[in-house]
């Protein structure tokens, strides 16, 4: 569901530019809203959510698609905690509708989907690792690496029950932005695949903003 928001880029308390294949990782308020930017188009964010206070409890995608009975995520979608509590909810979302069960791509991964010899390529896994390596102060690990969005990504069903990795629906300019319902350390891979068509084969910057 398409559904703009009203908040003002200039009045934010926060706003950074992520390169592709670098990590993102804050904790956001509870009440706070924060953005994530497409700046050109057909990128994906690779996101992992967390209760700040009890890293235990983080973000559940069979919990989420169950509540909601939709395996796309959009305007209106709560994201559920393997707690059964809600994180954060989709306030605005200019591209319609984004990946959940698609999963992360990861060094193993890519030798299956793609060659052997593109194990060595970096890859989302690769940052989440580099991330919590270098912030120790948010006692993440390498077992709290579990269920993740991926924010304008494109992974259709098909007519079988598989999945399809396809062009992104994104463009230059889409954002997805989410209230913080609770506390939570947000982790962001921008995704660093050429192998896919996820990205145009092209990873490119995206922009993190947030609001009080």
């Amino acid at each position: 569901m398409i559904k703009e928001s009203n908040l003002n880029a200039d009045s934010t308390l926060y706003r950074e530019t992520v390169l592709a294949g670098d990590y993102w990782i804050k904790e956001i308020n509870a009440g706070q809203t924060f953005r994530i930017l497409d700046l050109e188009g057909n990128q994906a964010a690779d996101t992992l959510f967390f209760n700040a206070h009890n890293t235990a409890e983080r973000y559940s995608a069979m919990d989420t698609v169950r509540e909601q009975g939709n395996i796309y995520l959009t305007a209106g979608t709560k994201l559920q905690s393997n707690f059964g509590n809600t994180l954060l909810e989709i306030t605005a979302d200019t591209c319609g509708r984004h990946d959940t069960i698609g999963g992360a791509c990861a060094t193993e991964s890519n030798t299956i989907r793609y060659a052997l010899d593109k194990k060595c390529m970096h890859a989302c896994r690769d940052s989440w690792m580099l991330a919590i390596a270098q912030n120790e102060q948010f006692n993440l690990s390498k077992r709290d690496i579990t269920h993740n969005i991926n924010f304008f990504m494109n992974v259709p069903i098909t007519a079988e029950g598989g999945l399809s990795f396809e062009d992104g629906i994104s463009d230059a300019g889409k954002y997805v932005e989410m209230k913080a319902m609770m506390d939570v350390i947000v982790l962001i891979s921008n995704c660093p695949q050429l192998n896919n068509p996820c990205n145009a084969y092209n990873p490119t910057p995206i922009e993190i903003l947030v609001w009080n």
